[in-house]
């Protein structure tokens, strides 16, 4: 409750306040409508003696405590979806803090996917919920208290039971809350796979595939069986969570039954009026519904905080941002991995054991090995994305963790295989590369000499402000090798002292292919280069390669020294070769 509202009152300060006065409001309302029937019960019996002057008041008043009950309602309303869209978009702000903030590693844990579903899926709302409960809570207490003292006024003995009546619902609701919070937490990867098969069938990328392989009824039966065990076990969880509710209504229904029997022999023995009955009925059926209400309240908070409980703990992850600027990019002499070694959560054996390379300043570095060697990984490393679990990686002797915050992200620009395309214009695609500044227009279009994207950019409908996608009006889509090139020039314009290039010529022709490696050197103006390829054409003029397998560097040099050394290398580089020249050439 104390995380909850606090919550509440930093993302919507007044309204939240605003929603408590109009709770408080209608509680007192509620208690002035028992007394208005009861005055205009009293009008009604005597009309025969005193004529239809005294009515009009009650009547009045009746339909003003009415009229205000439906206003307060309305605004409640409103301001309930107002706060709830506050603290969703703080709780937004809190999960993206740590799916941010936290490390690349964190993402490699399908734990961490699930407890990241979770939170997504239901804590978002869950802090709202609670505070909306303790709001609830809180009027059906003080409603409870005006309409029990006007009932006590009437006969002492109703309010005792129609209290007990509630004590049932406290106790089922606490057990179906318990139930809510275990089901959500088993469903997690249950509902990971549904979205997860959803995005195959639904996805723009994927559906080329799906219709060229026929995928889809496949996909649609692995869908469905998954959407049947869900339902099937939502089936038995409502079950049981209808068996509780049933038992605590049907008790507490029955204790209501009692109150009124109690009230009917009340009235036959003489203990109530007539008109004082009508009251009393009316305070009995609000009376229960303010019990009902105050379970539900209860219920939400505990339901909820269960769920919160959880969303604590995810947030806990998010580390300790310095309030700090992002430094400049740092150069550098050389950059050293000293034996480093990384494992992959939930794995044994190392992706990268005991390696070591080196950069120097200006220099082309080359990773170069079969599928699985743990090149990839290494060049994360090295960009300070992986921890290592042993070794170290230096700039100019100084440890990655003992480096200024930002210090090795800000120094490097990485090109992934797999990048990102952004749906956005292509001058914002290639900005993002340094995205804490404001876009620079003529490095912008360096930047875009430097890839070959001012081959084709100015070319498009709107130059450099055309959206690259057709997910949105207007948009333009690229090439495979055309969005290869825009993620060069994101690379180029971050200006970074080392450049990380994770297969950049995958998409790209053979001309563009030579193109970029043939002027890799010039463009990259004294700046250093980590190249991974499968092309051993594209690494043959590295000052130094290393060949990896199985995690393990296992041969190093120039490419005259490795095809000396009639390893590994030798023999990828004469295989691919022979794919090109004819046997007595290769």
């Amino acid at each position: 409750m104390r995380f909850s509202t606090r919550l509440v009152w930093q993302s919507a300060r007044l309204p939240f306040v605003a929603l408590t006065c109009l709770q408080l409001i209608t509680a007192v309302l509620l208690a002035a409508q028992v007394i208005v029937v009861q005055w205009l019960l009293t009008a009604i019996l005597d009309l025969a003696t005193t004529g239809v002057q005294p009515v009009v008041l009650p009547i009045l008043a009746m339909a003003l405590v009415t009229a205000l009950s439906a206003v307060t309602g309305s605004l409640q309303g409103s301001l309930s979806r107002y706060v709830g869209e506050g603290v969703a978009r703080t709780m937004w702000q809190s999960v993206l803090d740590v799916s941010t903030g936290v490390g690349l590693r964190q993402f490699e844990d399908p734990s961490f996917f699930d407890r990241l579903d979770r939170v997504r899926s239901s804590a978002l709302t869950r802090p709202f919920q609670v505070t909306s409960g303790v709001i609830a809570s809180i009027g059906a207490v003080v409603a409870g208290v005006g309409l029990g003292a006007t009932l006590v006024a009437f006969s002492p003995l109703l309010l005792p039971l129609l209290l007990i009546g509630g004590i049932p619902l406290l106790l089922t609701s606490r057990q179906e809350s318990r139930l809510e919070f275990r089901f959500s937490v088993a469903q997690t990867q249950p509902l990971r796979h549904r979205t997860y098969l959803s995005i195959l069938l639904t996805g723009r990328d994927e559906a080329k595939e799906v219709r060229a392989y026929g995928l889809s009824p496949n996909l649609r039966a692995r869908f469905n069986a998954v959407y049947t065990r869900y339902l099937d076990d939502l089936r038995a969880h409502l079950r049981r969570r209808a068996g509780l509710s049933f038992v605590g209504q049907l008790t507490s229904a029955l204790i209501l039954g009692l109150t009124l029997f109690v009230m009917v022999w009340l009235i036959a023995t003489g203990g109530l009026s007539i008109a004082a009955a009508g009251a009393a009925l009316v305070a009995v059926r609000m009376i229960a519904s303010q019990v009902q209400s105050l379970s539900g309240g209860v219920q939400a908070i505990f339901e909820s905080g269960l769920f919160i409980d959880d969303l604590e703990e995810f947030l806990r992850l998010a580390p300790e941002r310095p309030a700090v600027a992002a430094p400049p990019p740092r150069p550098f002499t050389e950059v050293v991995a000293d034996r480093v070694t990384f494992t992959y959560p939930g794995r044994e054996a190392p992706a990268v054991a005991d390696v070591s390379i080196r950069i120097g300043r200006g220099e082309v570095v080359a990773l170069v090995g079969e599928n699985g060697s743990g090149k990839t990984t290494l060049a994360k490393i090295i960009a300070g994305l992986y921890p290592v679990d042993g070794g170290v990686v230096t700039w100019d002797g100084v440890a990655h963790e003992d480096l200024p915050p930002g210090t090795v992200t800000a120094g490097t620009a990485v090109i992934f295989q797999d990048f990102v395309r952004y749906a956005m214009d292509a001058r914002t695609n290639i900005a993002l590369g340094r995205p804490d500044e404001e876009p620079d227009d003529a490095r912008i279009v360096a930047a875009a000499e430097a890839s070959g994207v001012a081959a084709f950019v100015p070319d498009l409908p709107e130059g450099y402000d055309t959206p690259l996608t057709r997910l949105f009006a207007g948009g333009h889509d690229l090439s495979g090798g055309q969005w290869q090139r825009v993620a060069l020039a994101r690379a180029f314009y971050r200006d970074a002292p080392l450049v990380i290039l994770d297969e950049p010529s995958a998409a790209l022709d053979p001309r563009a292919e030579y193109d970029l490696f043939s002027s890799l050197r010039a463009t990259l103006a004294g700046r250093s280069a980590l190249v991974i390829s499968h092309r051993f054409s594209t690494v043959r003029a590295a000052d130094r390669i290393y060949v990896l397998d199985a995690g393990r560097v296992i041969e190093s040099g120039s490419h005259a020294d490795l095809m000396d050394r009639d390893g590994l290398y030798a023999e990828l580089f004469r295989l691919q070769a022979a794919a090109y020249l004819p046997r007595d050439e290769a």
